[in-house]
């Protein structure tokens, strides 16, 4: 996976927008394809995103905690930031903990919302978020931490079709054991499943079931699942029951007829979209 890049001074920036935000020191949301990051005064305080568990969900699923405790903090709070802020305020959740477990959800957000994408960013001006980390993060050690966790990804196994594609188990040439850790992460393997789910049900953060599941995979027992087959007649063939042209011998098939134009326009190539990403990054720089 190739990330989007451009030069800013000595520095190479994941999100020119980002950059700009920061130096301007704004407050407010910035809103990508794939995720939310929330600044105050141009530093990350909070980010979200679709394949990222939540915070509630990184402290709550598979704790420790008391069911029916939890249950009471839930109750009437919806909202995830009234959630948690009910776990402290019943001590269910230390402060230190709070800020760690945030800490982490915040860089995990942060992973998938300044991944590679094909639309524009959009930054809205308004307040902190509500779950505001107490120590906001540099927006450029944030995007450093992406660029770094993307290259242990591709050095482990270079297949981004495992982060978002439904996965499947494979039968390894021989029997390989699996760590305690990554036992779990096998179990939900189901052909179904994919990695930001898997993620969710066992309440880990995304990244670090991406981690698991490249290792898997280059060790042969994971793998995405592939699409169907197309099943239908080739492309220009003549549909069934087409008669055979006058004077064609008997057991000879009609050869298809070859469409108008055919081999006349040259081949379009695909569009280099890395570059039309760094034109775009950059002419949004420029605003």
């Amino acid at each position: 996976m190739t990330v989007e890049t451009l030069t800013h001074g000595t520095t190479t920036t994941v999100s020119p927008l980002l950059r700009r935000l920061a130096d301007e020191g704004a407050t407010g949301t910035l809103s990508r394809d794939r995720g939310r990051l929330h600044l105050v005064a141009g530093r990350i305080v909070h980010a979200e995103a679709p394949d990222s568990p939540p915070l509630d969900v990184l402290l709550t699923t598979g704790s420790t905690l008391p069911a029916a405790a939890l249950a009471t903090a839930r109750a009437g709070n919806e909202d995830t930031g009234a959630f948690v802020r009910a776990l402290v305020a019943a001590g269910l959740v230390g402060a230190g903990t709070l800020e760690l477990c945030h800490l982490g959800a915040l860089h995990d957000a942060a992973y998938f919302a300044l991944a590679p994408s094909g639309g524009p960013a959009r930054f809205r001006y308004g307040d902190a978020h509500p779950l505001a980390v107490a120590h906001p993060v540099d927006a450029g050690a944030v995007e450093r931490e992406c660029r770094r966790r993307r290259a242990f990804l591709d050095r482990l196994h270079p297949c981004d079709v495992l982060d978002h594609a439904p996965l499947r188990r494979l039968a390894p040439g021989a029997a390989l054991a699996v760590s305690a850790r990554r036992t779990p992460v096998l179990a939900l393997v189901d052909g179904h499943r994919t990695a930001p789910e898997i993620a969710r049900a066992l309440g880990r953060p995304a990244y670090h079931t991406l981690v698991d599941l490249r290792r898997l995979a280059a060790a042969g027992l994971v793998g995405p699942v592939r699409a169907p087959r197309r099943t239908g007649r080739p492309r220009h063939a003549a549909a069934p029951g087409t008669p055979p042209p006058p004077g064609t011998p008997p057991g000879v098939r009609a050869a298809p007829r070859p469409q108008f134009g055919a081999g006349l326009l040259p081949r379009v190539q695909d569009p280099d979209i890395a570059l039309l990403r760094r034109l775009r990054d950059a002419l949004e720089a420029a605003l």
